[in-house]
């Protein structure tokens, strides 16, 4: 019946209710931002650009957007473009493919009918919704035949209804920056270098020795920065002069997406991935904060990493980086952090910084990360441990990959060089190649114990899956974990659980079959005998793969997560 009834009684020439329409799509997960540029090149013209698949679409538009419904222009698909592209203005210097003055004209997200944008792409009709500054509304984009066969031709056609253009003040001032064309040529604070060539191969150091400093466990500021940054950092403060102001606070962390293969555009930097607690800290002045990525305080915890931070050589400061203990071959292990802490075992404990989100006041998260990098490294320069710097380790990826295998770590943070913090966001210009399978998962109930164990047997484990509202969401089951546990582990662990006892079974899919047989040979009778728990309990678990019927093969129990809300919990794509 829908909407039928309603519109009927209605006569909205004369009523200011709402008339509904199609259900707004879905978001593009994870490439869901658009931008136009301005861009007065040979000609003045605009560039329309869409994140997908870890790069901009792009397209140009000789007359820009058309506004009235039914209107359409020309759009000319160009070569796709990095990502931190999409907030880059300033001046591209003649000589350069493109050469002249670029604005930020109008920014935001956008979406896709029938949520498939690259199976739209690919068919040559792409129905967008975009929600930016000054575009707001339905556009559509078709491919046509252009002059002898050329494909790149478009046109983009208004649909859904006019939209009301910019004023002629807003049609000649950045989103991003409030100027004008002008105001942005003469000041020519940024450029762009367009076909900047990458340095010598032989000029870098070697993978192996880079990841090796990368692990060093001297005392030391600095793991693994080039001398060339180190001269860049000197000059870092020039940086600082025409960012916003900011008082020191948390920060919601940027958030990696997990990739199968490494990227083949774009110009990325390689960090290890480490295994530890992710935590922002915030110094202002004498008043120190360690917090955790879901706002848990962690400096009562780490009170030395507090100290350091205290001690760093600014006025206030918001600082993003990992808390890891290291084991004997200076390799971090979550396992061995938890260990510390449930045991009372001894290792050494550091933070390893990779990002700077404020100092002195100014906010850096529309800086290119390269160049908060910079700041960075200076402010740390003399640091020493518990703080080390988490520098770039150069060389080929493929290589790299190998490398850190062969060692045992979990794997690599590939980021866009010229990519702006994004708070909370996994937009795709940070990703996550890992060379050992591990997540979190929700722990939901647990087996009685057998044999010679004590307190319990394996713990069972999930995830959610569905919207991110409890309601909408429900707990799968992922399978048992047996292994991992230590005898003190398992103690703690049985009290806690006791304390969150339930009698029935959170997950949606116990008991089950799968070809026939009951998953994981929990039958109806068997569900008797477990013991559930309420699903708020986060554990980080490694495995060797997921199967066929979505259960982990292997799983080992590797700690407790008190830094991550089980709600939150997702399988992770890859």
């Amino acid at each position: 019946m829908g909407l039928k009834k309603y519109k009927a009684k209605r006569d909205f020439s004369k009523t200011a209710e709402p008339k509904g329409g199609k259900p707004l799509p879905k978001q593009v997960r994870g490439a869901s931002r658009f931008a136009i540029q301005k861009h007065d090149a040979r000609r003045l013209h605009y560039d329309f650009r869409l994140q997908m698949e870890g790069v901009l679409k792009s397209w140009a538009l000789p007359k820009g957007l058309p506004w009235h419904q039914g209107e359409k222009h020309l759009a000319v698909e160009v070569e796709d473009h990095p990502i931190e592209y999409e907030t880059f203005e300033g001046i591209i210097p003649e000589g350069q493919y493109g050469g002249g003055t670029v604005m930020v004209w109008d920014q935001g997200a956008y979406y896709v009918y029938g949520e498939q944008p690259l199976k739209s792409l690919h068919e040559g009709k792409l129905h967008l919704v975009l929600a930016g500054e000054k575009a707001k509304g339905e556009w559509t984009l078709v491919r046509i035949r252009g002059r002898d066969g050329e494909k790149n031709q478009w046109l983009i056609l208004k649909t859904g209804g006019s939209a009301k253009p910019p004023s002629k003040k807003a049609e000649d001032q950045s989103v991003k920056t409030g100027r004008t064309m002008k105001q942005i040529a003469e000041e020519r604070d940024a450029e762009w270098e367009s076909n900047r060539k990458d340095k010598n191969p032989s000029e870098r150091s070697t993978f192996k020795a880079r990841i090796k400093a990368a692990l060093k466990k001297k005392d030391q500021g600095i793991a693994g920065r080039d001398d060339a940054e180190n001269e860049s950092a000197q000059a870092a403060p020039e940086l600082l002069k025409k960012v916003p102001t900011a008082k020191p606070r948390f920060i919601e962390p940027m958030k990696a997406r997990l990739v199968d293969n490494p990227p083949t555009h774009g110009d990325w930097l390689y960090e290890l991935k480490f295994d530890g607690i992710r935590a922002i800290a915030v110094k202002n002045k004498s008043k120190i904060s360690l917090i955790s990525r879901n706002g848990n305080r962690l400096d009562a915890r780490f009170p030395a990493i507090a100290e350091a931070v205290k001690n760093l050589p600014v006025r206030d400061c918001v600082i993003d980086g990992e808390v890891v203990a290291l084991d004997e071959e200076g390799r971090s292990s979550f396992q061995l952090l938890q260990a510390l802490e449930m045991e009372g075992r001894k290792a050494p404990l550091r933070f390893y910084v990779f990002d700077l989100l404020q100092l002195d006041g100014k906010s850096l998260l529309g800086l290119p990360l390269e160049q908060r990098k910079q700041v960075l490294a200076k402010v740390c320069e003399n640091a020493g441990d518990p703080i080390r710097y988490s520098g770039e380790i150069s060389g080929d990826v493929k290589s790299l990959l190998a490398e850190v295998k062969r060692r045992s770590l979990e794997g690599l943070i590939g980021k866009q060089r010229k990519s702006v913090y994004e708070p909370g966001r996994r937009s795709g210009t940070w990703i996550k190649l890992k060379c050992l399978n591990q997540q979190e998962f929700v722990i939901g109930g647990y087996t009685p114990p057998g044999g010679s164990r004590k307190h319990f047997g394996a713990i069972l484990v999930g995830y959610y899956e569905g919207k991110n509202k409890k309601r909408d969401s429900c707990l799968k089951f992922a399978g048992k974990v047996g292994s991992g546990f230590t005898a003190k582990a398992l103690s703690i662990l049985s009290k806690k659980f006791r304390e969150e006892e339930r009698d029935h079974c959170p997950f949606v899919d116990l008991p089950s079959k799968h070809g026939g047989e009951w998953v994981q040979g929990i039958t109806p009778s068997m569900m008797k005998k477990m013991h559930w728990v309420n699903p708020k309990f986060v554990a980080q678990i490694k495995f060797a793969e997921w199967t066929r019927d979505g259960k982990l093969r292997q799983p080992v129990f590797l700690g407790m997560r008190e830094d991550k809300e089980a709600t939150k919990v997702r399988r992770e794509a890859g």
